[in-house]
């Protein structure tokens, strides 16, 4: 199998996961709360942003951060390596250095999107669209 195939079977592969995913509600959510709010929020930001998501913020599915985390990550950590000397040294070193600043960024998705979910999870809670009211809901997401 070429590595163009292969590629390409990858990515379809990822969009399957994706758009499955995005079919998968989280828990805890009152979903007839959150058809009321998105129809009292069409044509705002959100309703742009739920459109950029794929509907996954509408269904509030488990995909529904997408990308985001990552790409926000990617920028911070291209703005970092402009300005921090040391990770300048790093992305000097070729393919090494290119590897370690892509595992960094990995790590930035990571805490980035732990911080976009809890900043949601807080914001459904003062929607009232949350099933548990308290800390509890934030830490059952």
């Amino acid at each position: 199998m070429s590595d163009l195939r292969k590629r390409l079977l990858f990515v379809l592969m990822a969009i399957i996961v994706y758009r499955i995913g995005t079919y998968i509600p989280v828990p805890g959510i009152n979903p007839e709360a959150l058809s009321s709010f998105f129809e009292e929020q069409s044509g705002t930001i959100i309703d742009m942003f739920n459109m950029f998501s794929g509907g996954a913020l509408e269904r509030f599915s488990i995909m529904a951060l997408g990308i985001m985390p990552y790409i926000s990550a990617s920028i911070i950590m291209q703005l970092m390596t402009s300005i921090i000397p040391t990770l300048k040294e790093i992305k000097k070193e070729g393919d090494s250095g290119r590897r370690k600043i892509t595992q960094f960024t990995r790590y930035g998705t990571v805490v980035l999107a732990t911080l976009q979910a809890g900043g949601v999870a807080v914001a459904l809670q003062a929607q009232g669209i949350s099933l548990y009211q308290g800390s509890g809901f934030i830490f059952l997401q």
